[in-house]
């Protein structure tokens, strides 16, 4: 079944005008940012990347917040995906920071554990959201308590607050596309079928089934190496679970990329095209270098996104990656990938392009 949302792929194609002025040499503010709104957690999940960053109370400030969504989309800034070191809907504001990037704009989404994806916030959110995806990593209470490391209730919860978002999507009218994603590990590979069975039932558009991936600066290694090939004749098999309203989108090509070694570019291109704010507001040129300086922009508390943009900080960290960064040790697979090996055959093109 195809993957309509291009999970598996990317979605730069779509916006010739900023890759033409990127060719040309010209600055392009970002298509796509990251935002993590609270740097708490209420899980500490075995695969998790960012353990590193602590799971620190902070959280950003609504007032100036607003300020600068405002001119995040006045930038040209397309879209804002919520989600970052910690769990965004502790932030007790998070609907009206996503209620404002909409009105700034932009397209809105939202990645969560969905134990907080209460009716209220539904109520106020669904509306402008165009895309929720929750993280549910097992089919049973007891596999998800040990993976999430939290209460067996939580995943009652979760599966329960899926269900009344999809009721509160249909009440309200609202587009936004609710999903679920499973990190497949060794504990959870034969619950599978069990998770898209209740996902369906609950009535999400799709669930999500992809690999680990490491995370350079993450202190959980368990699943580093673990080998994804014996997995991929689960790709068939997910296909019987599919139907007409719902999809399992299982993500075998990035599985098997995990294993080729070769990225297919030797350098990375994709940052002019998106970035990432942390809890604390400082901006980074990419989330798998959080915390190492050559990342790091500057801090909207200190500064409009546009400064810090066309920044000296970020133009050194621009020429640093484009001349000394070996994509080999960033994260693999990570969430630029695809876009980067687009960006590579562009201005690397193959004998006679012009015999369209």
């Amino acid at each position: 079944m195809s993957d309509e949302y291009r999970i598996e792929s990317h979605k730069l194609q779509f916006h010739p005008r900023e890759v033409a002025r990127w060719l040309e040499g010209d600055t392009v503010y970002p298509i796509y940012l990251e935002l993590s709104p609270s740097g708490a957690c209420n899980h500490r999940c075995t695969f998790c990347a960012l353990d590193f960053m602590e799971y620190r109370p902070r959280f950003l400030e609504l007032r100036l917040l607003k300020v600068r969504l405002t001119e995040l989309g006045a930038l040209g800034v397309k879209s804002l995906m919520l989600g970052g070191e910690g769990e965004p809907l502790l932030h007790r504001e998070c609907a009206a920071i996503v209620t404002h990037a909409k009105m700034s704009g932009m397209d809105v989404a939202l990645t969560s554990n969905g134990v907080l994806l209460d009716r209220s916030f539904c109520q106020e959110a669904l509306g402008v959201l165009s895309w929720i995806k929750v993280s549910i990593d097992a089919g049973s209470a007891r596999t998800y308590a040990r993976i999430h490391r939290t209460r067996e209730e939580d995943f009652g919860v979760v599966m329960g607050n899926l269900a009344a978002a999809v009721r509160v999507a249909g009440e309200v009218g609202s587009s936004c596309v609710i999903g679920a994603q499973m990190i497949l590990l060794p504990e959870n590979t034969g619950e599978v079928e069990e998770l898209a069975a209740r996902c369906r039932d609950a009535g999400v558009t799709y669930l999500v089934i992809k690999p680990y991936s490491q995370h350079p600066g993450s202190l959980t290694r368990d699943y580093e190496g673990f080998d994804y090939e014996p997995l991929l004749s689960m790709e068939e098999k997910v296909e019987s679970l599919c139907s007409d309203s719902f999809r399992v989108i299982f993500r075998g090509n990035t599985m098997r990329k995990l294993g080729d070694g070769w990225r297919g570019y030797d350098r990375c291109r994709a940052l002019p095209f998106w970035s990432y704010i942390d809890a604390g507001g400082s901006v980074w040129g990419c989330s798998a270098w959080l915390g190492n300086d050559r990342f790091h922009y500057g801090n909207i508390n200190e500064q409009s996104f546009e400064a810090i943009w066309n920044g000296q900080r970020r133009r050194e960290s621009l020429a640093f990656v484009e001349k000394c960064l070996d994509p080999g040790v960033c994260r693999a697979n990570c969430r630029m990938d695809e876009v980067n090996r687009y960006l590579r055959e562009l201005t690397h093109p193959s004998p006679h392009q012009n015999f369209i």
